[in-house]
C-alpha cells in the first residue's frame, strides 16, 4: 500500500495527532506555526494538509501543492483556504461544521449576557478598588428580541439556547425555508426587518463578498436605539469603523466581538478604547471538549479519504461516506469511462454534457456521478490533472454546460448511466451499467451491445456483410494483437463492432483495418 505523507500546519491536540499516527499507510509530519512562504516552500511533499484558522493556504501554496489531494480544516470556517483555486485544482476541501458549533454559540450567548449586565465592566471596576454598583445598572434580557444573522449549525443552537432565556428569535437566512424556520420555533424575517425589530444582534453567517460589511452604517441606521451587537463569527461581517461610531453616537449600547478584521488586534485598535465593548481573542471554538473533538473529527475525515476515499463534510464537492459511498463509487467509476469513451468520438467544441441517472446510480445524488463522466470527458482534451472536483471549473471556463437529469428506472437495466455529449456539429450518446464485476457499454448512439469498458477498445463502424468480422481479426491476429473480447451491435444494415484488444493498436494497422471492404470507421479509444 502507497503511504501518503500529512502536514499538520497549526495546532492540533494529542489525540487528534494521535488518529493520523495510528492509520496505517498514513505518514504524518507536525509543523504548526508556518508562515504562508514556508507552507509554500514544503507543501509539494504532502497528499493531506491540516490545518486550523492560523495557516493561510493561498493560491500561491496551491499552485505548489503538486501532490494534495485534501485539506482538512479543524473547524467551520475556511476563508483561510482559496476554495476556487484548491477546486480547480481537484483538492477536495473539508471542515467540521459541527464539532465547535455549541462551544460557539454558547461563547455568542455568553457575549450577550457579559454585555447585558456589564460583567467584564464590573469586574475591571472591582479589581481598581472601587464599588460603583449603581454605574453598572444592566438589563434583562428576558422577553426582548433577539435577531439572527445565519441559521446554520451555530445560529440554530444560538436559537434553542435563547428560547430557553424566554427570548423572542428573528432570524435571516436567505435559504431557509419558513416552515423550517417555524419548526425551530423562529420568525424569519427580512433583514432590513430584523435590524429594526431586533434588541439584541448576534452574527453567524460565513464572511462572503456579500456578507463583508453586512452590518455597517445602513444598517445600524435602521437599528433600535441602545441596540447591543454580538460578532462571534467572522471578522468583517460587522464593519469596526462604523460600529466604533454607532457606538459613539449612542445609537449601539455595546457590542460584544470575538472577532477581527485582522487578528490579533493591534493595541492601538480604537475599538479597545471604549467601555461598551466587551472583546475576546478569537475564543468562540476554544474549549477544550471542541478542541478536541475537531481534531479527532478533521484527522478521522482526511485519514478516511486518504485510504479509501470516503468524503465526508466536504466543502467543495459533495460528501460520500459509509453505504453510500460504496454503493456510488461504481457507477462514479462507470460514468467516468463513459465520459472518456465520448470524448474520444470526434465531437468538437462541445456546448453541453448530459448525464442521466438511473437506479441505484442515482440514488445518493446526481452530481457526483456527472462530476465524474465530466471530468473523464475533459481528460481527453486537457493536459493538466482533472477530477471530479476541478471538471465542473474546467467546463466552465471552456462554455460546456453540464446537465444532470435523475430518472427512477431504465428501459432496458434497472440502473444505469446515459452520457450524451453535443455540439454544433452533432451528438454522441453513450450508456452503460455496472456488470457482476465490471462496467459494460449497453449502448452506443442506438447500436445495442454489451461490451466492456475497460482498457483498449477498437471501434469498427462496417456495413452488415458475411466476412467483415473475419477480415478483421484476421488483420489483428497477423498483427499479434489478441482480442479479449468482441460485440456487435446491429441498426438498420449497418453494425458497430466493439473488440476489446490487449494492446495498443498502431496507425498502420488502424489504417489497414480502414482499407478491408465494407469497413466506414475505425477508432481506437483508450480507457
Amino acid at each position: 500500500m502507497t503511504t501518503a505523507k500529512v502536514l499538520v500546519s497549526d495546532k492540533l491536540s494529542e489525540p487528534g495527532q494521535g488518529v493520523l499516527l495510528g492509520t496505517e499507510a498514513i505518514e504524518m509530519d507536525y509543523k504548526p506555526g508556518l508562515s504562508e512562504s514556508e507552507l509554500a516552500e514544503i507543501i509539494s511533499d504532502y497528499d493531506g494538509l491540516v490545518i486550523r484558522s492560523g495557516s493561510k493556504v493561498t493560491a500561491r501554496v496551491l499552485e505548489r501543492a503538486s501532490r494534495l489531494k485534501v485539506i482538512g480544516r479543524a473547524g467551520i470556517g475556511v476563508d483561510n483556504v482559496d476554495i476556487p483555486v484548491a477546486s480547480r485544482r481537484g483538492i477536495v476541501v473539508m471542515n467540521t461544521p459541527t464539532g465547535n458549533a455549541v462551544t460557539t454559540a454558547e461563547h455568542a450567548i455568553s457575549l450577550l449576557l457579559s454585555l447585558a449586565r456589564k460583567i467584564p465592566q464590573a469586574t475591571a471596576s472591582m479589581r481598581a478598588g472601587k464599588w460603583e454598583k449603581s454605574k453598572f445598572q444592566g438589563r434583562e434580557i428576558s422577553g426582548k428580541t433577539l435577531g439572527i444573522i445565519g441559521m446554520g449549525n451555530i445560529g440554530r443552537i444560538v436559537a434553542d439556547r435563547a428560547q430557553g432565556l424566554k427570548l423572542k428569535v428573528i432570524a435571516f437566512d436567505p435559504v431557509l425555508s419558513t416552515e423550517r424556520a417555524a419548526k425551530l420555533g423562529v420568525e424569519l424575517v427580512a433583514l432590513d426587518d430584523l435590524f429594526t425589530r431586533a434588541d439584541f444582534i448576534t452574527t453567524h453567517a460565513p464572511l462572503t463578498p456579500e456578507t463583508k460589511g453586512l452590518v455597517g452604517s445602513a444598517a445600524f441606521d435602521k437599528m433600535k436605539q441602545g441596540v447591543l451587537v454580538i460578532n462571534a463569527a467572522r471578522g468583517g461581517i460587522v464593519d469596526e469603523d462604523a460600529l466604533y461610531d454607532a457606538i459613539k453616537a449612542g445609537k449601539v449600547a455595546g457590542a460584544g466581538l470575538d472577532v477581527f478584521v485582522e487578528e490579533p488586534v493591534s493595541p492601538k485598535h480604537k475599538l479597545l478604547s471604549l467601555d461598551e465593548v466587551v472583546l475576546t481573542p478569537h475564543l468562540g471554538a476554544s474549549t477544550s471538549e471542541a478542541q478536541e473533538r475537531v481534531a479527532v473529527e478533521i484527522a478521522e475525515q482526511v485519514a478516511a479519504f486518504l485510504t479509501s476515499g470516503t468524503i465526508r463534510n466536504g466543502v467543495n464537492v459533495d460528501s460520500l461516506e459509509g453505504e453510500a459511498a460504496e454503493r456510488l463509487r461504481p457507477y462514479q467509476q462507470l460514468a467516468h469511462r463513459l465520459g472518456a469513451l465520448v470524448g474520444q468520438l470526434g465531437i468538437t467544441h462541445a456546448s453541453e454534457l448530459r448525464v442521466v441517472c438511473t437506479g441505484d446510480a442515482g440514488q445518493a445524488g446526481t452530481r457526483p456521478v456527472a462530476n465524474a463522466a465530466l471530468a473523464g470527458f475533459l481528460e481527453c482534451f486537457l493536459e493538466e490533472k482533472v477530477n471530479a472536483i476541478s471538471a465542473p471549473y474546467e467546463a466552465k471556463e471552456r462554455g460546456i454546460n453540464l446537465v444532470e437529469v435523475r430518472e427512477e428506472t431504465g428501459h432496458r437495466y434497472t440502473s444505469s448511466v446515459r452520457v450524451t455529449v453535443s455540439s454544433q456539429d452533432g451528438s454522441h450518446t453513450a450508456t452503460g451499467t455496472m456488470g457482476a464485476h465490471e462496467p459494460l457499454l449497453v449502448d452506443l448512439d442506438n447500436y445495442v451491445l454489451e461490451a466492456t469498458l475497460d482498457g483498449h477498445l477498437l471501434i469498427v463502424q462496417n456495413d452488415d456483410r458475411p466476412g467483415v468480422i473475419g477480415a478483421i481479426g484476421t488483420v489483428l491476429g497477423k498483427k499479434g494483437i489478441n482480442v479479449a473480447r468482441m460485440q456487435v451491435g446491429l441498426d438498420n444494415g449497418d453494425s458497430v463492432a466493439i473488440w476489446n484488444v490487449d494492446q495498443e493498436v498502431d496507425s498502420d494497422t488502424i489504417a489497414e483495418l480502414h482499407a478491408l471492404p465494407n469497413i466506414n470507421s475505425v477508432l481506437l479509444v483508450k480507457l
